[in-house]
């Protein structure tokens, strides 16, 4: 990502300072922040910062990096959390009752949404989502608002509804909610969408088993067969793919907040790759990156609680 800033047109100090700052202050500035360095010894000042605390100063906003992520992560990493509840909610559910109802309408009224919606990009179901909501019938904020108007909340975790739960502000948890219902959903359609196909064809699969035969054959109900014995592994193949799902919402997200206004770190990193913010971009990849990584070993701790084969496996 650092050779990739490296390599794009335009002179940073000049987008840093404005076309009407004098060429001597441009070129303190390139002193400054060793513009005028070889690439290899910008990058040893670049991962010197990182691992002291420093990771240098935005020319978008004019703060440190490390401020600007901590006042921008918290803001996407809320969305996320609601757009992966919607995707573990609505996948499983989905996927469920198309498999009870194999063949009939429910069945094929699911199958025929899942490839409308695994086939719109997020963007796409953002503007039709702003369209309605926002303009056509006005029921939620939808644009650049997480709270309604004259709503106070003290600011403890960055994230309103959980700041709202922590304060006791139930006023303030459904107004938050309803800010981010719109852009959630717009990123978790796709993702729910394939979940609930994948569930559907694992648990169809998984109803042809042996071991299903057998409980069967000994009387157990049908709800409870389908609940409990079957749902558990079929959801294995599932949360496999949610894991990469739920850790992609975040490249998925630059262009839903922008559309949303909505102010969180993937809005950041998108104005600060217009601007070639060298600093800010490669703070959002790397965040991205970590968050990436927390989610697969999220999956793994999932998949090894759900099969006992990976549990008892030496």
């Amino acid at each position: 990502i650092f050779l990739i800033v490296m390599v794009i047109p335009g002179d940073p100090a000049r987008l840093a300072l404005g076309s009407k700052a004098s060429e001597e202050t441009v070129e303190r500035y390139r002193e400054e922040m060793h513009l005028n360095e070889p690439v290899y010894t910008r990058y040893y000042y670049w991962i010197d910062g990182i691992a002291h605390g420093d990771w240098g100063t935005s020319i978008y906003t004019k703060r440190p990096v490390l401020q600007d992520v901590k006042e921008f992560a918290p803001v996407t990493l809320e969305l996320m959390l609601y757009s992966a509840i919607m995707t573990v909610g609505f996948g499983l559910l989905l996927g469920v009752l198309s498999a009870r109802y194999k063949n009939k309408w429910p069945d094929l009224t699911i199958r025929l949404a899942s490839y409308i919606g695994i086939a719109m990009p997020a963007f796409v179901v953002a503007i039709f989502l702003l369209l309605i909501f926002g303009y056509w019938w006005q029921i939620l904020p939808t644009v650049g608002s997480r709270l309604g108007a004259g709503i106070q909340l003290r600011s403890i975790t960055g994230m309103v509804t959980i700041d709202a739960l922590l304060t006791g502000n139930i006023k303030a948890f459904f107004s938050g909610l309803g800010c981010l219902l719109p852009p959630a959903f717009a990123l978790a359609l796709g993702s729910f969408m394939q979940e609930a196909k994948i569930t559907r064809s694992s648990m169809i699969d998984f109803e042809n088993k042996d071991f299903i035969a057998l409980i069967t054959s000994q009387g157990v109900p049908k709800r409870k067969i389908k609940g409990k014995y079957l749902l558990k592994p079929s959801a294995i193949p599932s949360v496999s793919i949610m894991g990469l799902d739920i850790a992609s919402l975040f490249g998925n997200a630059f262009l839903v907040e922008q559309i949303f206004n909505w102010p969180g770190l993937s809005r950041y990193g998108l104005t600060a790759m217009l601007q070639k913010d060298l600093n800010a971009i490669c703070a959002v990849v790397l965040f991205t990156a970590l968050f990436f990584v927390v989610c697969n070993i999220l999956v793994d701790l999932v998949i090894y609680i759900l099969d006992p084969r990976v549990r008892h496996a030496r």
